[in-house]
């Protein structure tokens, strides 16, 4: 079956994260027509830029925030995949109006920008967190995804349509648990663990890229893609990544919930 991104233009914004790259490189294998990356780090972009040696490629350097800069880097683009996010609970608890200003305000800059640019079709990443959120991340991503939902609204009487999606944890993502975990292992210490009676929704980054690509195949505008994902305790996922011929090493220590 042909990708819905097969002879597309496409964006991504937060283009240069994990996701981002893991994207692209599925973009550019199933026939886009041109892949551009927008986010705010010249550095990831220059890193990225060496290992896609493609001639579809674009990158710019854009700021969700920068509501001028969004209509400018969507215009000619079909698809837009909306990643750019402060997305770290700790950080947006610490810096509750930064989180608000980019996943709220620059979803808001972004979508506007396809309204106004013609995009086709525009999918938001949002996250399980958005469900009966209980941190100020979640209640931005919930907000930002209420937002997204609702241009659909304002893109009546336009080719424009907003669908989201909402996931869980990426295995092997940047600032996932997993690294840390693998670093405390490799220096001999106990292992962090929030609480052990926590659960959470994992899944790879190849199911992570296929839910957008489902959602690009099925949205009709205004939907929220909910894949169903395997669920393991926290200590579980811990001894699983961390194990090495059974060995537990020096354990775990429990720091408490965030």
């Amino acid at each position: 079956m042909t990708s819905p991104l097969t002879n597309k233009a496409v964006l991504c914004t937060g283009g240069s994260g994990s996701f981002g790259q893991a994207f692209v490189a599925h973009a550019l294998e199933v026939g886009a027509s041109r892949v551009c990356v927008v986010s705010r780090s010249e550095a990831t972009q220059a890193a990225m830029a060496l290992a896609f040696s493609d001639e579809r490629m674009r990158f710019m350097i854009g700021d969700v925030r920068d509501a001028v800069r969004m209509t400018e880097v969507t215009r000619g683009v079909d698809i837009v995949i909306h990643d750019a996010a402060l997305k770290r609970v700790e950080t947006c608890e610490a810096e509750p109006g930064e989180a608000l200003a980019t996943n709220v305000d620059g979803s808001r800059n972004v979508a506007r920008a396809c309204i106004i640019n013609g995009i086709e079709k525009a999918v938001f990443l949002s996250t399980d967190k958005a469900a009966a959120p209980n941190t100020h991340y979640g209640a931005t991503k919930l907000a930002a995804e209420r937002l997204w939902r609702g241009w659909n609204v304002y893109a009546a009487g336009t080719a424009t349509r907003f669908s989201a999606t909402r996931y869980g944890n990426v295995l092997g993502s940047t600032g996932s648990v997993l690294q840390l975990w693998r670093s405390q292992h490799l220096a001999n210490e106990p292992i962090t663990i929030t609480d052990v009676r926590c659960t959470r929704f994992w899944m790879t980054m190849r199911d992570a890229v296929a839910l957008v690509e489902l959602a690009l195949t099925r949205m009709r505008g205004g939907e929220v893609f909910v894949p169903r994902c395997g669920a393991a305790p926290v200590l579980d996922l811990a001894r699983a990544i961390v194990e090495t011929e059974g060995a537990y090493g020096p354990g775990h220590i429990e720091i408490g919930l965030r």
